[in-house]
């Protein structure tokens, strides 16, 4: 079985981080996939608050990989935004502390795999086409303020592995 749901507004997205987020632990690996603007980053913010980590949780483009003490005695947070990576040999190159950490990489998929024998796999997917609904000329590239605007996401998550094995992300054998 997989979870999926439906989140209409950031706000929402990011409850549902900071819950996820709660009951991780270290040694998490969360992969996360979507378009540009999907949200990727709100939901780590939020996994971020339910850890507990400093802030702020912003994404990690420019350094790759970003790490976020924790202010209790939980686990540290570790960003990474894989997207200009391009092969998971740059990716063993940032020498991440999975085991003592809880992992999150957005456009990690396919390059992060083999760093944890389970994983969180999470997608993403916002709606095409909402820019014509509100009226925006053909042709005309997604701004900031469309990337950032409050439209419902549908999140997918799938349990792989052992460490999610009889849970409610648990992947069906």
């Amino acid at each position: 079985m997989t979870l999926s749901a439906t989140f209409a507004t950031a706000e929402e997205m990011g409850e549902f981080g900071r819950d996820l987020g709660r009951g991780l632990r270290p040694g998490d690996l969360l992969v996360l996939t979507g378009p540009l603007g999907a949200g990727k980053t709100t939901l780590t913010r939020g996994i971020g608050a339910g850890l507990g980590v400093r802030g702020p949780v912003q994404s990690p483009t420019f350094v790759i990989a970003r790490t976020h003490p924790n202010l209790g005695d939980g686990p540290p947070l570790i960003h990474v935004d894989a997207y200009r990576l391009g092969e998971a040999a740059l990716v063993d190159d940032l020498d991440l502390d999975v085991a003592r950490s809880v992992v999150v990489v957005e456009w990690g998929a396919g390059l992060v795999e083999e760093l944890s024998d389970s994983r969180l796999e999470i997608v993403i997917e916002r709606p095409t086409g909402a820019s014509e609904a509100r009226g925006e000329a053909d042709g005309e590239e997604a701004g900031d303020d469309e990337l950032d605007a409050d439209e419902p996401r549908t999140v997918t998550v799938r349990g792989i592995g052992p460490r999610w094995a009889g849970t409610l992300y648990a992947v069906s054998a």
